[in-house]
């Protein structure tokens, strides 16, 4: 680690004053961005602490929307969107550990875009709306590549809009170290077809994947994925699995997220 200063604004019009700092970076619950500096790969000169500004917090459901805000923790989606979205529930309670599950949030994993995080499959299957300080942006025109999102500096994630779909479900394989998913499928069906998101497998960071939805929204049934495969080329390959093995398990959870979902 090396010296840093840190501040901790208590509304988003600060945050946004101090995020114009040179070099000042954001700091949501710490998970990507903290080991990042221990490993440093990022080197703020000023770390601007989003944890006590309350009006980018909680859970609302109206209607067949879930509005989520961007400070809002693991363990707060878990426990509060069951009811209205179960698989985006199961994908929360099942991040890390509980220490990680109570300081990490869902405006952090976003704006971080970690290639092995799990809320970025769910954002891009679910067809959300990043809600920021100045815009709103498609989930489709968010993720950017790996660590790479359509983020402007000073920009904050305050919030993140979830169409609820009619079914869905989400499915990873561990890396049993970190909890992150080696490869992690989120499959939700909709009224106009399904989408299907797959995290911790391409040098791309998260993606769709079409042909899988075009084939489960003409018969939403793990049978309709026979045949169907992904090339290894442009995977991540490294000691955990290589890109084939990843290309393989894309397959193998798709098919165990559609039967969950159904």
């Amino acid at each position: 680690m090396y010296s840093f200063e840190i501040e901790s604004p208590t509304s988003v019009a600060d945050a946004v004053a101090a995020l114009g700092k040179e070099e000042a970076q954001a700091l949501g619950g710490g998970q990507t961005l903290i080991p990042s500096l221990k490993a440093r790969l990022a080197a703020p000169s000023v770390l601007v602490s989003l944890k006590n500004i309350d009006e980018i917090k909680g859970v609302s459901i109206n209607g067949d929307t879930v509005t989520i805000g961007g400070g809002t923790t693991h363990a707060t989606v878990a426990a509060e969107v069951g009811s209205a979205y179960p698989a985006l529930a199961d994908l929360a309670v099942n991040i890390g550990d509980p220490a990680v599950r109570n300081r990490g949030t869902i405006g952090g994993s976003l704006a971080n875009n970690d290639p092995s995080a799990c809320y970025p499959a769910a954002a891009l299957a679910s067809g959300a709306t990043i809600v920021t300080n100045t815009r709103e942006i498609a989930a489709d025109d968010y993720f950017e590549g790996m660590f790479t999102t359509a983020l402007e500096e000073g920009e904050i994630v305050t919030a993140v809009k979830f169409p609820v779909p009619e079914a869905a479900a989400y499915i990873k394989f561990e890396q049993p170290a970190s909890r992150f998913a080696l490869v992690g499928v989120f499959v939700a069906k909709y009224a106009d077809g399904v989408r299907v998101a797959v995290t911790g497998a391409s040098e791309d960071g998260v993606f769709r994947w079409s042909e899988a939805e075009s084939a489960l929204s003409s018969n939403f049934g793990a049978d309709a994925l026979d045949g169907l495969s992904l090339s290894g080329d442009g995977m991540i390959s490294d000691l955990h699995g290589s890109g084939d093995y990843r290309a393989h398990l894309i397959a193998v959870l798709t098919k165990r997220a559609v039967k969950a979902a159904a």
